[in-house]
């Protein structure tokens, strides 16, 4: 195990040593970057939640970037390792391999669960082809980061998992229609929330005729924020009380210089605020009217769930899983992806009628309540987890 170093080693707590008889479940993702996205924070909080549940956890990364946030983390909610991984057909990586096989023995890995391409087909061949350990794959996209060696793999190894857990309903259409994996293996679990976190937030006090439309996400092209402000181009002509921002990390250069220059040139500068990474989602939501997702493709978003939670109304491209949280005329309004044109539209609907855009937004929260918490959740995993165990 010489090539596996720990990293953080978790809370020291007097449950710590109860904790120690629990089957142990080992979460692998590909790496911890600068900018946590939604896999890195998901991965983290399963891995507090699961003690709850009856289950221990440990993380493995096979990179960590130096100034990466959960090096910042005062309690790890689990021990974490280092598994320095460059490439995964090397001598090296056969190396990485085997002290991969002896880091699971030693350690009574029971469950190997993956996040990310390296992590489900390296270190999911490694668990399967080394170890008794049952192997998950968590699918949290439509493959969009990809590249022709992922998708040929994929399907080579449809029959390698003993379960995946699809973060949507159409990411597990794609597994099965795509990665040809088998229906009675793929199951969907939507990420959850506490409510009772998002009970506590208080709207600032603003002048009541100020508008503000909201979008959450790092800056990358995916995530649509050309159009956003294309759209809110259009808008702001007819609702002058209206301002508009992003927030989010800069994850592309490039691409935010492009968004900077599009917002001078439309003449939006006193109405759009770039928000950069918010440390407090809740109070940054409070403080808006409408939330926007424009992304051009998503696998199930995060943010869209945390906005409902707001209660505020959602304007989304309907694309990957948005369409099974938004409930379109209900909760908010679904539109193409690509088109400033029709997201001004539902966004300008909901500015011309506040009556209707507090009542969708009262509604989402209804049915965060009921599908997206935290506690169905983790109900669906342990479940899984339990089943998988019990086939020996």
């Amino acid at each position: 195990m010489s090539g596996i170093t720990a990293l953080l080693p978790g809370v020291l707590n007097h449950k710590q040593a109860e904790n120690s008889a629990l089957p142990h479940v080992l979460l692998v993702l590909d790496q911890f970057p600068k900018t946590l996205g939604g896999g890195e924070r998901i991965v983290l909080k399963l891995a507090a939640l699961l003690p709850q549940y009856g289950y221990r956890a440990s993380i493995l990364t096979f990179s960590v970037h130096p100034e990466s946030a959960v090096l910042a983390l005062m309690s790890p909610p689990c021990p974490i390792y280092l598994l320095p991984l460059q490439r995964t057909y090397d001598l090296t990586a056969l190396r990485s391999a085997l002290d991969l096989r002896t880091f699971i023995r030693q350690q009574q890995i029971q469950i190997v669960q993956t996040y990310f391409e390296s992590s489900d087909l390296w270190a999911g061949f490694v668990t399967k082809t080394m170890s008794n350990a049952k192997l998950i794959w968590s699918r949290r996209d439509m493959g969009i980061l990809r590249a022709r060696k992922h998708r040929l793999a994929y399907r080579l190894m449809a029959g390698v998992p003993d379960a995946v857990f699809a973060v949507s309903e159409q990411v597990r259409r794609h597994s099965i229609e795509v990665d040809r994996i088998d229906p009675a293996r793929v199951q969907t679990i939507y990420n959850g929330l506490d409510l009772r976190d998002w009970d506590t937030a208080s709207r600032p006090a603003t002048p009541s005729d100020e508008l503000l439309v909201t979008t959450v996400g790092n800056i990358r092209r995916v995530k649509g924020h050309d159009v956003f402000i294309k759209a809110a181009a259009s808008i702001v002509p007819h609702f002058p009380n209206v301002s508009f921002s992003i927030a989010g990390d800069v994850l592309e250069p490039d691409y935010f210089a492009e968004l900077q220059a599009l917002v001078r040139d439309l003449n939006l500068s006193d109405r759009f605020h770039f928000a950069g990474g918010v440390t407090d989602m809740r109070q940054h939501l409070s403080a808006a009217d409408i939330f926007v997702l424009p992304s051009r493709s998503e696998g199930f978003s995060n943010a869209i769930i945390e906005a409902m939670a707001a209660s505020l109304p959602v304007v989304a491209t309907n694309v990957g899983g948005n369409s099974e949280a938004v409930k379109d005329g209900f909760t908010g309004f679904l539109v193409p992806p690509d088109d400033p044109a029709a997201l001004a539209a539902a966004i300008s609907r909901l500015l011309s009628d506040q009556s209707q855009a507090k009542a969708m937004g009262a509604a989402g929260k209804a049915i965060v309540a009921e599908n997206f918490t935290t506690e169905v959740m983790m109900t669906r995993i342990a479940s899984a987890y339990e089943k998988l165990l019990s086939k020996g």
